[in-house]
Formats: structure tokens, sequence, C-alpha cells
């Protein structure tokens, strides 16, 4: 199984830029697809980001400009820059991954969800 693992979370002021990182090892050679969203407690899971296997990304309106999602296929961990942080991003960020593959050694883990555990980003005014 996958267990992704998160870092980079932390507390900074409003223009401020934060990297948040999500470590997929399990996946080996196998692909995979990462989606990076937000969370705030009473309210509904909100679309940050998304990479897929072939470095396609794609981001929310509400981060467009200032936010870059990349990654590393080798050591399978995808990235999220944040830069010119707002108040508003302030949240419980999360990396979800999902197989791709149909290849049989691949195949336990394709179109499988696994959840990072989250990582708090609070931007200060």
């Amino acid at each position: 199984s996958v267990q992704p693992v998160q870092s980079g979370g932390g507390a900074v002021q409003a223009g401020a830029s934060l990297r948040l990182s999500c470590a997929a090892s399990g996946y080996g050679t196998c692909p995979y697809s990462t989606t990076w969203y937000r969370q705030d407690p009473g309210k509904e899971r909100e679309f940050v980001s998304h990479i897929d296997f072939g470095g396609s990304p794609s981001y929310a309106d509400s981060v467009k400009g200032r936010f870059t999602i990349s990654q590393d296929n080798d050591k399978n961990v995808v990235y999220l820059q944040m830069n010119n942080l707002k108040p508003e991003d302030t949240s419980m960020y999360y990396c979800k991954t999902r197989g791709v593959s149909v290849l049989q050694r691949c195949r336990d883990d394709r179109g499988k969800d696994y959840w990072g555990k989250g990582t708090l980003v609070t931007i200060s005014p």
C-alpha cells in the first residue's frame, strides 16, 4: 500500500512563500497522479491543484498564477510551491495520490486513492 507523507506547512505572513511536499514511496515505477486539496473545519473540500503522471498541471482559479505544482517522478515526490500567500489560503492541505497503470505489477494501486494526513498552512495578515 501507499502512504503519502506530507511536509512543508507552517505559519507565515501574507506575501510569503511556502513549498509543500507529498512523498509517495510505495509506487516504485508504477505511475500515479497527485491532487492537492484544502479544507477548513465545517466547510467543503476545495480543489487546489492537480498533476498527472505526464506532468500536465491544473489549478483552481483562486491560486492560479501564485501556486505551481511539479513532480520528481524518480523520487516519487510532488511539490506545491505557494507564492504570494494570502490569509484566505489558510487551511489544512492534503495530497491525494491515485495509481493509473494497468500493468499487472501496478494493478493493486490502480484507481485507489491514498490520502496524506494533512499539513497546516496558516497565513497571518
